[in-house]
């Protein structure tokens, strides 16, 4: 979600809600409707908050980094296939890298089936 995405950067931007509704020329309540997606953000707002944050709109906008890992294995989570990952930080890098790592497992996984078979067969 992009207005989390916004959330974060204001967070490690270290800047409150006070200080980006000020940017925006509007109230507290206002903003925070803003942020949590409640009330839509202008093209003018995005340019604004995006200078405030010294990140360009698409950075904020951006979906490569969504903060949300397709899992298909229902096995570890609660079948939607979604887990949101974002709100803990977790850099692109890991996840990649991990994802490599399951790639290997189940390949090697599919190996010793097929390795297990095969001992069946023989016996």
């Amino acid at each position: 979600m992009i207005q989390q995405k916004l959330r974060n950067l204001r967070k490690q931007k270290c800047m409150s809600q006070e200080k980006m509704a000020k940017i925006l020329s509007t109230d507290i309540s206002s903003y925070c409707r803003k942020e949590n997606g409640k009330s839509k953000i202008h093209d003018d707002e995005w340019e604004k908050l995006a200078k405030a944050l010294n990140v360009s709109v698409d950075d904020i906008k951006e979906s490569k980094n969504s903060g949300f890992v397709q899992n298909d294995n229902s096995t570890f989570n609660d079948n939607s296939g979604n887990y949101e990952y974002q709100k803990f930080n977790i850099p692109n890098s890991i996840l990649e890298n991990l994802q490599d790592y399951i790639k290997i497992l189940k390949e090697q996984n599919e190996s010793l089936k097929r390795e297990l078979e095969s001992f069946k067969n023989s016996n």
